[in-house]
């Protein structure tokens, strides 16, 4: 019974702590683009990434239709 009672005291004070535990706001809004702040969706390039996506994707899927190739092959053999 006192481990039951010391649980659920544990989980109500957890419980109760936790909303007053708040995160720290949203920083504040970027300024206005056209008065030179910048994109409105930030400046992260994304054009490398995607080519660097497509190229991966391109490997892994040579990789995949390689093996395969060379089931088939095997296969064959058999």
């Amino acid at each position: 019974m006192k481990k039951i009672i010391a649980q659920l005291s544990l989980v109500t004070v957890l419980i109760l702590t936790s909303t007053a535990l708040l995160a720290q706001g949203p920083p504040p809004p970027p300024g206005d683009p056209n008065a030179g702040g910048g994109p409105v969706g930030g400046g992260a390039p994304i054009g490398s990434g995607i080519a660097i996506l497509l190229s991966l994707g391109a490997a892994y899927g040579g990789r995949k239709v390689y093996q395969y190739w060379k089931d088939q092959k095997e296969a064959l053999e058999e």
